[in-house]
């Protein structure tokens, strides 16, 4: 699971960072209204933790431009008002959850637990990259509307890759998260992998969307230092 976290105070910003990776979720920070704007709608994401009070964009306002774009995406929204309106006006614009400052991390990892479990809302599970789409609840992936045949490796590989999709990933990274391993000597069967891919997803088309990227690792979607 991945969440967004809008934080603009750097210390509890890295904490947070540190204790929800622990708790086995991949944490992308952002400190302003505009960069969480930007990230929320063009990445995918499966939570989004909004701090109301984050400089470059009125906090309510970030919170009704992820709605408006992005209606599915789960919003806890954290701030250091303790006045029910701010709390009912966060709610009504659009928040799952509310968590006001001073919090305890076992109070905010419990509440993005329940808002991750809710069943109203999917937590993005289609992901989309140009005209290929996955499908983490069927576990489906089609390309220009054409079924492409995956096996679990290779859904759980590609499914990481449009997790960052725009981002390069490190074979060790890949390795860690895909494979559940630490040995950067795995990381030879990555570039295996990522061959059975591109002959499922990229051939026959146009466009290669799955890119290498020099003297890091793979990226899909984007714009990378793509050396093929």
């Amino acid at each position: 699971m991945r969440i967004l976290l809008a934080e603009d105070d750097a210390p509890l910003a890295d904490f947070l960072r540190q204790r929800l990776v622990q708790e086995q979720f991949a944490v992308q920070l952002a400190s302003d209204g505009i960069e969480v704007q930007r990230l929320a709608a063009n990445q995918a994401f499966d939570l989004v933790i909004l701090d109301l009070n984050l400089p470059g964009a009125a906090g309510l306002d970030v919170l009704r431009n992820i709605r408006a774009r992005k209606p599915d995406l789960p919003v806890m929204v954290v701030t250091g008002s303790s006045m029910v309106e701010e709390r009912v006006r966060g709610l009504d614009a659009g928040a799952d959850d509310y968590v006001a400052k001073p919090f305890v991390f076992a109070e905010l990892a419990a509440r993005i637990r329940a808002v991750l479990r809710r069943g109203t809302r999917p937590a993005n599970a289609v992901l989309t990259v140009a005209d290929l789409a996955l499908d983490r609840m069927d576990h489906t992936v089609k390309r220009n509307g054409h079924s492409v045949d995956l096996s679990p490796k290779e859904f759980a590989l590609l499914e990481f890759l449009m997790r960052h999709a725009g981002q390069p990933v490190t074979r060790t990274a890949i390795v860690e998260q895909v494979w559940k391993l630490h040995f950067d000597t795995m990381t030879n069967v990555v570039d295996v992998y990522i061959n059975y891919l591109r002959r499922k997803v990229d051939t026959g088309y146009d466009h290669a969307l799955i890119q290498t990227v020099r003297g890091v690792g793979y990226q899909i979607g984007g714009n990378g230092a793509a050396a093929g």
